[in-house]
Parts: C-alpha cells; sequence; structure tokens
C-alpha cells in the first residue's frame, strides 16, 4: 500500500533539489504532524506554501496517511478547498537508517488561528467574517459528503486556512476515505486513519470505533460532527481540550446556537446536514455574506440588478472591514471589471474603493485593471476612466502613459459624441505631462488642431486652454510654431467669446515664451483689436493683455538703453508673476448637449458674460454657461454693439495650412498640425498696406466674387464661403468680417451711411457671396444689375 501511495507521489518531482520553490520560514501551528512552510517560486518569485512530512520507514503510519492526503488533496478541487500546486518526496540517510520526507506546495495561506490573531476583527465585523467564513467550508464539506460520498474525518480549526483574500480553505486530507454504505455488514475499519484525530474531535461512534454504526449513518454524520467543533473552537478562542467542552454554548451566537446544537446531536441520523445548514441558518444573512455571494455570481444577474448593487456597493463597503474590502471585494470588482460581467457603475465604485489604498497597494491591486479597462470598446467604461483621471492619473508611470494609455485615450478626440470628445481632451491636462515628445508633436498638436475647430464651442475654448496649461512640456521649437498661431489666428478669430477670452488668458500666460519681436508684430496687433470686441469680458482681458505686454516692451527698451539685451525673450512671466494663475480649466460638459449650430451669436456684449474668473487655490478657472443661456441672453440685450458684424467663421481657412482638420499620421509624421504657420517675415509692403494698395487699384464696379472663387463655393458649404479673401492677412477677419445671415445684406445698412468713394468699404466688410442674390447685384455703384431668370420676370410684370 505504501509502495503505491509512494509511486502516486513520486510522479510530480524527483527530489528536494528539483523541488521549483524556495522553503522559507515556518508557521508556529500546522496540523497533525505537518510542518507549514512559507515559500516562493524560483521561476516568478509568486509566494507560495509547503507543507513537509517526514518519516522513519516505510512502516512509518504517519507517513502512509501523508502519502493518502497528497493523493486526496491532487484529485479533489472546489473554490473551498487547498488548491494543490506541487509535490515531491526525498530520502535522505543517517548511518543504517533512512528518513522520507513528503513536500507539498499549496497556493499562499495561513493557518486560521493566525489569521484571525492578524485580523483582530471584533463585534458586528468579526461575526460577519466568522458567518462567511463558515460558511465556505460548510460548502466544502457539503461538497464532499453529499456530492463526492467522502468523509473528512477532521474538520477543526487546525484544518482550515485563509487565502490572500481572506477566503477560509479546508485542508488536511490524511484521513479522508469514501463512505463504504453498500458494505453494512463490514466489520472492517472505514477510516483507516482515523488514529490520527484527537479524541475530543470524535463523535461517540467513532470514539467506540463502531463501523456498523457509522455505515447506517448519513455521509454527512461524522463531518457534522466536526463543523460543530470548529463553530466552538472559533467563537470561545480556544483550542478543544474535551468532548464535554462542547456543552458550553455562552459564545455561540443566539442565531447559530439551535443549527449548533443540531450539528453535535447524539443521534447520528439527526444530525443536520451541511447543505441545509447552508441554506436554511438565519446567521449567514448578513451584509458581508450577502455582497461576496452577489459579486460571486454576477455572471447570472441582470442589468439591473448589477446597476442596482454597485450603486449602493461604495456606502455599503464603509461598513464592512477594511481588510475584507482591499483583499477581498476590489478583487472580485477588478476581476468583474476586466472579463466583462460588471457595468460600468462598478468602475466608479472601484475608484472610491480604492482611494483609501495606499500608493503601493493601489498601484499593485488596482492599476493594472486601470491600463487593462483603457482598451475596452464599452464607452461607458471609457467615460468612467476619463471622469475619474486624477484619481489615478498621478500613479501612472510615463512609460504605461505614452506606451499603453494614450493610444486607447486617443481614439477619443475623434468620436462621434462630443461629451467623449471633450472628456478625452480634459484628461490631457493629467495625462500630457508623461507624454514624450514625439507623442506629444505628431500625435497630441494633431488631434488639438482639429479641435480647435470643432463644431462645440466648449470644445474649442477647452482646447486653447489646454493649450496654454501643457505649454511647458513643449520643447521650444514646437512653442514657437503653435503657440502664436492657436492664439491670434485662431482662438482671437472665434465666433464664440468664451474662446476669444481663453485666447488672450493663454497669450498672458504663456507671455515668456514669445520674443520682443514677435510680442510687437504679431500679438499686440492681434489683441488690440479685442479691446472693441462685442463682449465686455473680452474687452477687459484684452486690456489687461495689452497692458501687460507693453510692460514687456517698456522693460525691453530700458535695458535696452542701458547696453544690456540678454534675456529679453524671458520678460513674460517675470514681469508680471500674478500672471501665472492667469489660465485655468474650463469644465464645460454641459455645453454639449446642444447642437452645433446653437452658438452665441456676436451680437451684444453683456453684463452677464459666458466666462467668470474664480478664485480658487491660487489659480483661475474657466466656468462656461451652456449655450441655451447664452443665446438667451443674447436674444434679450440692446447694445452698442448690436449691428457689428459677425468675426470669421473658426472653421475657415485661416492661414495654419491644409489640415483638412483631420489627423493622418501615416502621412504627417513630420508635422504637427501648424508647421506651416510661420510668422509673416515680408518687411516691404507689410500686409495691411499690401491690402489697401490692391483695393485703390481693384475697380470699383467690379466687387463680385473672382473665378476662382465662385468655383470654389461650389463645393465648399456656406460657412467657409463667407471668409475673407485673402486668408494670409492677420486682420481681415478680426477688423471686419462678413456678417452670417443673407437676410440682411450689408449693402442696405450702409447706403445711406457710408461715402460711396470710400475704398475701405470693399476691404472692411466684404458682403455675403450666395447663389441667389450675387454680390455684384446690390453694391449701388453704377454697375449694371444681372439679367433676372424668366421666373423673376414674370413676377414683375404680374406685381
Amino acid at each position: 500500500m505504501l509502495r503505491f501511495l509512494k509511486g502516486v507521489v513520486g510522479g510530480s518531482g524527483t527530489g528536494i533539489k528539483d523541488l521549483p520553490y524556495n522553503i522559507a520560514d515556518p508557521f508556529p501551528s500546522a496540523w497533525g504532524s505537518w510542518t507549514h512552510f512559507r515559500g516562493t517560486s524560483k521561476d516568478d518569485g509568486s509566494p507560495v506554501s509547503i507543507f513537509s512530512l517526514s518519516g522513519s520507514n516505510s512502516q512509518d503510519g504517519h507517513l502512509a496517511a501523508g502519502f493518502n492526503g497528497v493523493k486526496r488533496l491532487r484529485t479533489v478541487r472546489h473554490p473551498n478547498i487547498l488548491s494543490f500546486l506541487h509535490s515531491t518526496e526525498a530520502e535522505t540517510f543517517d548511518g543504517s537508517s533512512t528518513k522520507v520526507t513528503i513536500y507539498i506546495v499549496t497556493e499562499p495561506v495561513m493557518p486560521l488561528s493566525e489569521k484571525i490573531k492578524e485580523l483582530g476583527l471584533e463585534g458586528t465585523q468579526r461575526d460577519e467574517y466568522y458567518a462567511w467564513g463558515l460558511h465556505q467550508i460548510a460548502k466544502a464539506v457539503s461538497f464532499l459528503n453529499n456530492d463526492c460520498k467522502l468523509v473528512h474525518g477532521n474538520v477543526c480549526l487546525a484544518s482550515v486556512v485563509v487565502t490572500q483574500t481572506l477566503d477560509w480553505k479546508l485542508h488536511a486530507f490524511d484521513v479522508l476515505s469514501e463512505f463504504d454504505m453498500n458494505n453494512e455488514a463490514s466489520a472492517g475499519p472505514m477510516l483507516p486513519y482515523a488514529w490520527l484525530v484527537g479524541a475530543q474531535y470524535k463523535p461517540t461512534e467513532l470514539l467506540n470505533s463502531d463501523w456498523a454504526a457509522i455505515r447506517k449513518s448519513p455521509p454527512w454524520a461524522i463531518d457534522s460532527w466536526g463543523l460543530g467543533c470548529l463553530i466552538y473552537e472559533l467563537f470561545s478562542g480556544m483550542k478543544l481540550g474535551r468532548t464535554e467542552e462542547l456543552k458550553n454554548t455562552a459564545s455561540i451566537p443566539k442565531s447559530l446556537l439551535p443549527d449548533y446544537q443540531r450539528l453535535l446531536s447524539a443521534m447520528p441520523s439527526r444530525r443536520l446536514n451541511t447543505s441545509k445548514l447552508i441554506e436554511n441558518s438565519e446567521y449567514f444573512q448578513n451584509k458581508l455574506v450577502d455582497t461576496i455571494h452577489f459579486m460571486e455570481i454576477l455572471n447570472l444577474k441582470d442589468s439591473v440588478e448589477k446597476d442596482t448593487f454597485f450603486r449602493k456597493l461604495p456606502n455599503l463597503a464603509e461598513q464592512l472591514p477594511r481588510q475584507i474590502v482591499v483583499k477581498k471585494l476590489l478583487p472580485l470588482l477588478a476581476s468583474a471589471l476586466e472579463f466583462g460581467s460588471a457595468a460600468s457603475l462598478a468602475l466608479t465604485a472601484l475608484l472610491k474603493m480604492g482611494s483609501s489604498l495606499s500608493t503601493d497597494e493601489f498601484s499593485e491591486k488596482l492599476l493594472p485593471t486601470i491600463v487593462k479597462l483603457f482598451a475596452s470598446n464599452d464607452r461607458a467604461i471609457r467615460v468612467g476612466l476619463l471622469q475619474h483621471v486624477d484619481q489615478y492619473g498621478e500613479s501612472l508611470s510615463a512609460q504605461i502613459v505614452d506606451e499603453q494609455v494614450y493610444p486607447h485615450v486617443a481614439t477619443g478626440f475623434s468620436d462621434t459624441s462630443a461629451f467623449l470628445r471633450e472628456l478625452t481632451l480634459k484628461s490631457m491636462l493629467v495625462l500630457a505631462p508623461k507624454l514624450s515628445q514625439r507623442t506629444i508633436s505628431g500625435s497630441l498638436l494633431k488631434y488639438l488642431s482639429k479641435l480647435q475647430v470643432d463644431e462645440e464651442p466648449a470644445i474649442r475654448t477647452n482646447t486653447t486652454i489646454l493649450l496654454g496649461n501643457i505649454a511647458s512640456y513643449l520643447n521650444e521649437g514646437t512653442r514657437k510654431r503653435v503657440l502664436i498661431n492657436a492664439f491670434t489666428v485662431r482662438a482671437l478669430r472665434d465666433t464664440f467669446s468664451p474662446a476669444r477670452g481663453a485666447g488672450i488668458m493663454a497669450l498672458c500666460a504663456t507671455s515668456s515664451y514669445y520674443d520682443i519681436n514677435e510680442i510687437a508684430t504679431r500679438i499686440l496687433p492681434s489683441v488690440v483689436v479685442l479691446t472693441i470686441d462685442p463682449d465686455s469680458d473680452v474687452r477687459s482681458k484684452a486690456f489687461q493683455a495689452v497692458d501687460q505686454f507693453l510692460q514687456i516692451l517698456k522693460q525691453y527698451q530700458e535695458k535696452a538703453n542701458s547696453g544690456d539685451t540678454t534675456g529679453a525673450a524671458g520678460l513674460g512671466m517675470s514681469s508680471l508673476p500674478a500672471n501665472a494663475s492667469l489660465l485655468g480649466w474650463a469644465m464645460s460638459s454641459l455645453t454639449l448637449k446642444g447642437k452645433p449650430s446653437e452658438q452665441a451669436p456676436l451680437a451684444s456684449a453683456t453684463s452677464s458674460t459666458p466666462v467668470t474668473s474664480t478664485s480658487s487655490n491660487a489659480s483661475s478657472v474657466l466656468v462656461m454657461d451652456p449655450p441655451s443661456t447664452e443665446l438667451a441672453v443674447h436674444g434679450n440685450s440692446t447694445s452698442d454693439f448690436a449691428d457689428q458684424p459677425v468675426p470669421a467663421s473658426p472653421t475657415s481657412t485661416d492661414g495654419w495650412g491644409e489640415l483638412e482638420n483631420g489627423v493622418h499620421e501615416e502621412h504627417e509624421t513630420d508635422k504637427d498640425g501648424w508647421d506651416d504657420l510661420e510668422p509673416l517675415e515680408e518687411p516691404k509692403p507689410s500686409p495691411a498696406l499690401e491690402n489697401i494698395q490692391a483695393a485703390q487699384k481693384r475697380p470699383v464696379a467690379q466687387p463680385a466674387l473672382q473665378p476662382k472663387q465662385v468655383e470654389s463655393s461650389r463645393t465648399k458649404i456656406r460657412a467657409k464661403v463667407t471668409k475673407h479673401e485673402d486668408d494670409g492677412d492677420l486682420w481681415d477677419s478680426i477688423a471686419a468680417p462678413a456678417p452670417k445671415t443673407v437676410s440682411k445684406p450689408l449693402i442696405v445698412k450702409r447706403a445711406g451711411t457710408v461715402n460711396d468713394d470710400d475704398l475701405w468699404n470693399a476691404i472692411a466688410a466684404p458682403a455675403p457671396a450666395t447663389r441667389a442674390q450675387p454680390l455684384a447685384a446690390g453694391r449701388g455703384r453704377g454697375a449694371k444689375p444681372a439679367s433676372q431668370s424668366l421666373g423673376a420676370q414674370r413676377k414683375n410684370r404680374t406685381s
């Protein structure tokens, strides 16, 4: 018999030298004659538990029982039974005697008695945790007795171990044997190794070795008695010394006492089946058991039940022991999210429950799951990740963000949902500092170039603000090529007043990155125009910006007079330290529910501005109102600026190059979206003077569209046709852009107030171009009107 068992065990190892695990310190206690060691894998260093049992010769009964335990543990699999990994035996010679040692390698566990001392739970939390543990052991015993027809024979406190996730598991299978109920007449022992069990743990029939009575009893009779012994040791806090101590029920919970007494019934046939204990006992109905049980069968629940559960979970977790939440609930929740069985609400619960973790615990337990979730196709999961990026963003390493997170996040820039585009944009405030220069220049700036002409005004505004915030992470060459063009050519010409205000603030916040020539020739001319902006908030910001940049020029002049021109390019921020807090972040997802067409027209300047600056934590934050409110305010307002034309549409070509509002990385890996926007460096004539001269030479009687413009107007939308003819001129779309609508032609209003001989009229305010009414027909400068169509002639006759 022993030789057979040795053959079974020896099949998984050849000796202690070949054991692929390192043996460390032992635990103070273990079941029977076994020694329980801590251990680690030689391959990856993962923790394991190693049990060893030594015998002097082949006739040693302990050694034979140990081989039986190894065989049983290897073949019996259940979630609440200790998981077997590896086993081997080693022989050592000591003179004339031979010593045999059996090694069993299992998942990392700790004796239950040691884990109880470590947790130190008290009161309700202790009772709930004990209920969960007893529930697990009862399921393991029920599986052995009812499903496998096996008898464990020694269920007690020493035969229970606890995993790293605080699950209780049954082991010590040395006595385990089949229940021989078909051979009632046999007088031989059914449990050949029952002598290993202490007398205090044996029921009366086993103590008397009445095997005939045992065979007539139900399969669960012996192990139900052992479960009663476990309950007594658990709640009394003492190891069972005598069978009579089981009558002391003072420490047993009242809700468990009736079942405890039935488990220890003197008649084997009347002892409670462990399966009935799980189903009917009131003691197992508590928050912890219900919560973990719901998580374990999450796949069987419908969406309504899942949503209800995950909404309540964060508040429920606060009432549970922290160790159980961290080591049990969080891994269950992370696994459910990773494999798709949990709803998007589970992510919010996961992050809220994980907020109490230390940095190391958060990085170890939650970050791997969060990184994997970025690859999810579930839009709700992606929204949840972006909404809470500030909670875990600092814990992400630069390499993980650049290689694993950003490629998935970047898909949100082109998403059809405006809400998701804005969340993606907002997340860059946390993720952009961790990106490499190659990723920023080759990918991120291209997406931002596209978003700055987005159909949603809030996204355009936030893109400008983001550029101002991440300017310090751009290299010098990229800043020179991008910032001024992004802020002056697009932001300051936007039809949405908060976007123009954001452009001004971004210029002020990044003033240290511009040299004197750029300030004098490009920034100040663009900002000065906004001092007469229809919006009062934009005007006030423009005056502040003008004062700041003029002060920079004055400081440069003073240094130049003294002969010191070094450091002239860095005067911006040092001159006004308070400007470091001028630029904040606009949290404005509320604006994305309206249609793209619901952009506020620049028809009036109201006292209620769409962007308000509030001081918080020494920084200025932009808060944006919904477009619907903006429209309502402008509709009821009367102002001196009501008749001013609207600046050119931000979607028009404004000197930024042929970007086509798209991102084509395979063709533009060496560009960043603003490459072809170089400063105007032609010394003579200046752009403004060149336009004036061209206008003076232009025939006054022919203000109609040029053939090239007529051809392009047939293929472009009306918003793009209304832009000025000279897109390269930075002044045209700001000084006198064309109106949006055609219901009120510009010539009707100017006919009585503007001199026909004024050549500036053709430059400052070109009339809108439409198919129905050519521009040449409404100028009123002596030009012959175009011939009418046949339908129009009939109408004139009848009228």
